[in-house]
């Protein structure tokens, strides 16, 4: 029975002199994790916190946070991490409804501290927690129990608990191993927030084959590059917007990143034009895509060498199905979908969710008969690479057509002066909805809405072509994970 306890202590016992973690100057062994983790959780046991009690952490990047999502889970105890760019009211939420009585922080939690039973901070607690730690008795953990409960970025409204098990996280590290053909010479770049699963799931393969974990507090394009130059990094998986704004940083002032062998991304589509971009970019890198969810865990489908496909039919997929992953394109009664035709992405993995926390209603709906429901729509082609065109809630059906936002992104993308695109429905009394558009110029770029749409129309057909863009003067709204948050911009456009 494998739980998160073992790829540490697996690390420890054949890499334990091995660096395990940079953090700014600070650098462990697994043989000092290993210890931390213990140490902390035994010092978590010994304030009273038991096996199957959530505890809550709100803080950046850092040895730290593997310590707490290898440590607890390890000895019973359910990390639920918090998105460090919510509201005071969305984080009160989050701990409330997760029941966590302890939360572990690196600021000043605020109103949050009258919501649990003991606030432990990182500045001041963190370390004497672990010094008065006396060894704690071993854990009857089972791969079955809750390990973590990553509550979703909100980008459709409000967070859902998703509940992932021991099982779950080590099915997705043997499924990451080989998606991105990890190795323990591998040095990875933790900089995407490690409160979302994808931020923080790829460690457990990396720590299973003794590979090294450089952190940075949060993302910063500025940083990332001079950390992958420093240390050598051979691996770094940001999501698109952050890949784009590498981009742009390294163009401005290179460094040499010559060490990086996979560049990998993740959280939300891409457009063929920003692979192309990044390939001119970092042109020794291999760029990978990988797509999935956290109710997967994670990875579910992996695109290697994006690179050669970009001028070949499958530019823009999001590749086929990882190892140990089962999916399929179904229609709404569940029969499978013809290559080509577009339906509901659905999937099956043992690093798929056993539900959301306390919402049986829509675990129900997202678990159907063995199959999780992504809430995508996309299609297969004859060689089983998955285009995802949309999200089910983001299609706009105008006039009786439908219009993928995905599609009409990609068209924006093309012109040269754009940064971000953002694309959604809004109501419409002559086609029910229109397209509409919001987007972002690079620095020093100028285009105008008449300019943009009519680039649009030489490339899609014309009732996907916006009947508005509107031209934002700041970068548009991001969940933590980086994907930008259409509902917060519909609701704007609805507003005025």
């Amino acid at each position: 029975m494998i739980t998160l306890a073992d790829p540490l202590e697996h690390a420890r016992a054949c890499f334990g002199n091995r660096i395990a973690v940079i953090d700014g100057d600070r650098r462990f062994t697994y043989r000092e994790l290993a210890n931390r983790c213990e140490r902390l959780a035994a010092g978590l046991a010994s304030l009273g916190v038991q096996p199957g009690d959530r505890v809550a952490v709100l803080a950046a990047n850092g040895h730290r946070y593997l310590e707490l999502f290898f440590g607890l889970p390890a000895a019973g105890m359910v990390l639920v991490p918090l998105n460090t760019r919510l509201a005071e009211a969305e984080l009160t939420h989050i701990v409330q409804h997760s029941g966590a009585r302890t939360i572990i922080t690196d600021r000043d939690p605020g109103g949050l501290a009258a919501c649990v039973d003991r606030v432990i901070t990182m500045a001041g607690d963190y370390e004497p927690l672990l010094d008065l730690a006396q060894r704690c008795a071993e854990a009857d953990v089972s791969p079955d129990d809750i390990a973590a409960i990553f509550y979703t970025g909100g980008t459709t409204g409000l967070p859902k608990g998703v509940m992932l098990t021991h099982r779950n996280l080590v099915a997705n590290a043997f499924n990451k191993i080989v998606a991105c053909s990890l190795s323990g010479d591998d040095v990875f770049l933790a900089a995407p927030a490690m409160f979302h699963v994808a931020g923080i799931a790829p460690l457990t393969g990396l720590v299973w084959l003794g590979g090294t974990t450089v952190t940075a507090p949060m993302f910063d394009a500025a940083l990332c590059l001079d950390l992958i130059e420093l240390h050598r990094v051979t691996f770094f998986l940001p999501v698109p917007t952050m890949l784009a704004a590498l981009v742009v940083e390294q163009r401005a002032r290179p460094r040499d990143v010559s060490s990086l062998r996979l560049l990998g991304h993740a959280g939300s589509p891409i457009a063929v034009e920003s692979i192309r971009r990044a390939h001119e970019t970092f042109p020794d890198a291999e760029l990978a895509q990988f797509y999935g969810a956290t109710e997967t865990s994670s990875v579910v489908t992996r695109m290697r060498n994006e690179q050669d496909a970009l001028d070949t039919p499958v530019a823009g997929s999001c590749g086929q199905p990882a190892v140990g992953v089962v999916v399929r394109v179904v229609r709404a009664d569940g029969i499978d979908c013809d290559t080509g035709e577009v339906g509901e992405v659905v999937a099956r993995s043992n690093a798929v969710t056993i539900g959301y926390w306390r919402d049986p209603d829509a675990t129900a709906r997202a678990l159907r008969d063995g199959w999780y429901h992504t809430g995508d729509l996309g299609y297969f082609d004859d060689r089983k690479h998955l285009f995802v065109v949309d999200r089910a809630k983001d299609m706009i059906v105008s006039g009786a057509e439908n219009v993928y936002s995905i599609e009409v992104e990609a068209a924006l993308y093309r012109h040269p002066a754009v940064a971000e695109a953002a694309v959604f429905g809004v109501p419409d009394e002559t086609w029910g909805e229109a397209v509409h558009a919001v987007v972002v110029l690079h620095p020093d770029a100028v285009a105008g809405a008449d300019e943009l749409r009519q680039h649009c129309r030489g490339l899609i057909a014309g009732y996907k072509v916006p009947k508005v863009i509107e031209i934002a003067e700041e970068p548009l709204p991001k969940s933590g994970p980086g994907k930008i948050l259409k509902r917060v911009l519909r609701e704007r456009h609805l507003a005025r």
